[in-house]
């Protein structure tokens, strides 16, 4: 910590526990709370429940989950393949046309979600570019709106690559593409590894777009989840949140590990 006093440290504490609890924390419990519960009429939750959990890794809800896992493999592999190779093309552009390019991939995050999806469904609803009422899109949507953090975050680890290396094995006459396969992605793997999973976990949570496009055999947990809370079933969509930050959470863990094992190489 940066702070050296020991009051200082203890108000630099109290003041992330004051803001954290009320703003972060406690809504996650009580999220928690009502996933359990089946009824909530005082201050605490009464007559604990494990069916809503049953309901939410069973039938609709658990192909729900599926659905949301393949959904943001997809998009976040896409993303990273798209934006971390925008990223290497970029690289040596001049600096004026490089900005064209990161202001061209930001574009998506500078409107709505739900811009881009019913951009999206205008542009693929006729041929030859069909697309409407398939999984393809919900994918595509998630793609186009993740894939600029992979491009900022494989562009700032690019800027911070030591040219040392690439310049050694093109003196020993390796070629670019074996620069590129056996040097520079490796040490770019850290950076890969960390966008991976912000899309992936961006993706899980997305919702405007997707309610926008998903065809009927293709329903991602958030829509579920908004169509349980929209019709009153509040501890229905309670356990199935937390079955989605579970998941989310899971995913994110064995990223990270892959990450660190790639950062101590």
């Amino acid at each position: 910590m940066l702070v050296h006093s020991r009051a200082g440290r203890w108000t630099a504490w109290t003041v992330f526990f004051v803001l954290f609890l009320p703003l972060f924390a406690l809504p996650f419990l009580v999220v928690l709370a009502a996933s359990f519960a089946t009824h909530w009429s005082g201050a605490l939750p009464s007559v604990p429940t494990l069916a809503h959990y049953r309901e939410a890794l069973h039938g609709d809800s658990l192909h729900a989950l599926t659905t949301s896992l393949l959904t943001a493999t997809g998009a976040s592999v896409s993303a990273l393949v798209l934006g971390g190779w925008a990223a290497l093309a970029a690289e040596r552009l001049p600096r004026r046309l490089r900005r064209v390019v990161d202001a061209l991939f930001m574009l998506p995050l500078a409107v709505p979600s739900v811009v881009v999806g019913l951009c999206l469904l205008v542009a693929f609803s006729q041929p030859p570019f069909l697309l409407n009422g398939t999984a393809w899109i919900v994918v595509l949507a998630h793609t186009v709106l993740v894939t600029a953090f992979a491009h900022q975050s494989v562009g700032a680890a690019l800027t911070r690559l030591d040219p040392a290396y690439e310049q050694s094995a093109a003196s020993l006459g390796a070629r670019p593409l074996y620069v590129l396969w056996r040097i520079r992605l490796p040490l770019l793997l850290p950076s890969l590894t960390a966008a991976a999973g912000l899309c992936f976990a961006l993706s899980m949570g997305e919702l405007s777009a997707t309610v926008m496009l998903y065809p009927p055999g293709w329903v991602p947990l958030p829509v579920r989840i908004y169509s349980a809370t929209s019709r009153g079933s509040l501890f229905e969509g309670a356990a199935l949140a937390v079955v989605m930050m579970a998941a989310t959470l899971a995913v994110l863990l064995g990223v990270s590990r892959i990450r660190n094992r790639a950062a101590h190489r």
